[in-house]
């Protein structure tokens, strides 16, 4: 099958781009390769495309100087073999942090004299070895520091010994801050003395003592392979198909998702995004007061992918899918697994028992196809999961997991901002953030959103039962109008439809958004990272397509003084009905923690749902065969 225009580049390509990118007046010894990923094609060059068709292959690169303190962005056309253009990007802003800096980053903090002298002084540590540094995000408060250098400030634990959970350990007392344009530590900043938590919090298989012996195997077997096709990047599973993307920034990506109607192949969503996320604290102590992440834009979803393992990651019948990027010096760096294909049961599809006719029940069983990735964020898990369904329904879905950054308590102490989960040891409150970019293009890109909201009718006449009430659509016409928040009081969702094309009733073709659990932020509007954290202000916001709009905080978010991404483009009020519409979603988790989240926390689930609403003239999974009973000639059709 001929290769889809929005594939992501493959390792030859990005070769190539790093080449290109070296023949650029500004490139130097000093220019780190931040990202190199594709420059994705005119959207109507994607509709229009067959598979005999060339559409020349882009990519777009983001570079810094740390000599000059400068980003820098490139276009490149692979196809011809040249740069398109490339421009400095405005003073100030500082793109996501490479890999390389992370290690180079707990180097420095581990040779610095300023810091051994500083952990010699508060805890009598001499050696070094065991130290563990995570590198954080410096954020910006308002100094002239924070918009001028590229900063971080680092977060340290000790080891008791090499395989130890270091987490557990917090060194409390002591931040370094790290120039990574000259990657040394400029300070160390001291809070007073504070202990070290006496105790191991160790979760490896090798170190757990008695472990459960009542687990038998259970085995998920496919004699005859998996239903789907994968060729490439394209996926084609029963009436699916659809491109799977991945990039540095944002990891894995959905793009052209198509649904196969009556031979028609239907498009519903051309690209779908994590954008950014944020994770403040809520602790005001000085020693966790600065502690906030924006995992996609500081440090890369994608470039902290997991290589994906069978039977612990993915069960059954798997594919899998590398990610092809580069280190900040153009060398190769290969993510092998970093997305993983399969197909699950999913219990009852659809069932009826007709007590009048001979062979009820009807029965059928559901089967997803699940598309995922994992990122481990220094101690967070991130899973990211796809799912699509026979009914045509498509579910997003965001598993938490990993270590909770901890904090160490003095003897006697209760923490009011956290919960204590082991003696001295303590967890602080705080909350996760996530943006998801929709793209949507429902029967084609002429799109309206409407708000649904669920109402009561008034007691009247009309009502003399006091018992009825409606689905009241509003259409939304401009940017500011849409802007919503989620409301269980009228179980609020939204319909994305398309008025030009009629179901088989004669109302127009859709598709119905349906959030999950959700939070509000708990910080004030004026908090640091919320100016930087525009996005949670709204947990719905809807866009006219711009193709320079892709990241919800805005292209550079890594210590900016904020106001970029939505809350910028917004402000235009710009009409969205009847256009090429995005939807963006806002979705939060409030983490109070328990001693049940230590040493390694069970995981969390949030997400959302799109069904299809009048999309379809009827339950497209009524053409679903009844399953085979395992190990027996009968059908569930008659059992």
């Amino acid at each position: 099958m001929p290769r889809h225009p929005l594939e992501p580049l493959s390792a030859s390509e990005v070769s190539q781009a790093v080449l290109l990118i070296k023949t650029l007046d500004v490139f130097s010894s000093t220019t780190r390769i931040i990202s190199i990923m594709l420059h994705e094609p005119e959207k109507s060059l994607v509709y229009e495309w067959r598979p005999s068709d060339s559409i020349d292959r882009q990519a777009v690169a983001v570079l810094f100087d740390n000599a000059r303190n400068t980003a820098y962005t490139a276009q490149l056309n692979l196809s011809a073999g040249n740069v398109v253009e490339w421009k400095a990007v405005p003073a100030g802003s500082q793109p996501t942090l490479s890999m390389d800096e992370q290690v180079e980053c707990e180097q420095a903090v581990l040779a610095s004299e300023a810091f051994r002298l500083a952990l010699q002084r508060q805890y009598g540590i001499t050696d070094t070895a065991l130290v563990m540094v995570d590198i954080w995000s410096a954020g910006n408060y308002g100094s002239t520091e924070d918009s001028s250098k590229r900063l971080t400030r680092p977060l340290c634990f000790l080891r008791s010994h090499p395989t130890d959970n270091g987490y557990a350990r917090p060194i409390e007392g002591i931040r370094p801050v790290v120039d990574l344009n000259t990657m040394q530590v400029i300070r160390v900043e001291e809070f007073g003395e504070w202990p070290l938590p006496p105790e191991s919090g160790n979760y490896a298989s090798s170190i757990v003592e008695n472990q459960r012996t009542d687990i038998k195997p259970l085995e998920i077997t496919q004699p005859s392979g998996p239903s789907f096709t994968l060729s490439g990047r394209q996926l084609v599973w029963q009436n699916w198909n659809l491109v799977v993307g991945f990039n540095a920034r944002e990891g894995l990506t959905i793009h052209d998702v198509r649904y196969l109607d009556k031979g028609r192949n239907r498009p519903i969503l051309y690209r779908a995004s994590l954008t950014e996320m944020v994770v403040p604290y809520g602790d005001p102590r000085p020693t966790q007061v600065r502690k906030n992440a924006f995992d996609v834009g500081e440090y890369g979803m994608g470039m902290c992918a997991n290589s994906l393992k069978l039977g612990c990651d993915c069960v059954g019948h798997i594919a899998y899918l590398d990610a092809d990027l580069c280190d900040s010096r153009g060398g190769a760096v290969q993510i092998h697994n970093a997305i993983c294909i399969h197909e699950e049961d999913f219990g009852i599809l659809w069932k009826h028992t007709d007590r009048r006719l001979p062979d009820a029940p009807e029965v059928r069983r559901s089967r997803r196809l699940v598309i995922s990735s994992f990122s481990t964020v220094e101690n967070y898990e991130y899973g990211f999961f796809w799912y699509f369904y026979q009914d045509g329904n498509i579910q997003f879905e965001i598993k938490l997991t990993g270590i909770l950054s901890l904090g160490t308590v003095r003897e006697g102490e209760s923490p009011k901002h956290g919960t204590l989960i082991a003696p001295l040891l303590y967890a602080p409150n705080h909350q996760h953030f996530f943006n998801m970019r929709l793209d949507f293009g429902v029967d084609g890109v002429a799109n309206t959103v409407q708000q649904v909201d669920v109402v009561a009718d008034p007691v009247d006449e009309k009502n003399s039962f006091e018992n009825a009430f409606r689905a009241r659509a509003t259409d939304l016409i401009t940017e500011m109008q849409a802007m919503a928040h989620v409301s269980v009081e009228t179980s609020r969702s939204w319909k994305i439809l398309n008025s030009s094309v009629k179901n088989a009733v004669g109302a127009p073709v859709g598709y119905k958004f349906f959030p999950g659990d959700n939070a509000f932020p708990l910080a004030s509007r004026n908090a640091w990272w919320r100016r930087r954290a525009g996005f949670v202000d709204h947990h719905v916001w809807v866009t006219p397509y711009m193709e320079d709009e892709k990241f919800a905080a805005g292209d550079f978010p890594n210590q900016s003084s904020g106001g970029d991404g939505l809350v910028r483009w917004t402000r235009a009020n710009r009409p969205i009905e009847n256009q090429d519409i995005v939807f963006w979603y806002t979705f939060g988790h409030t983490h109070i923690p328990r001693p049940e989240d230590y040493p390694v926390m069970p995981t969390a689930y949030l997400g959302f749902l799109l069904k299809p609403n009048g999309f379809f003239d009827r339950n497209p999974a009524n053409d679903v065969p009844p399953s085979r009973a395992a190990k027996a000639s009968s059908s569930c059709e008659h059992c």
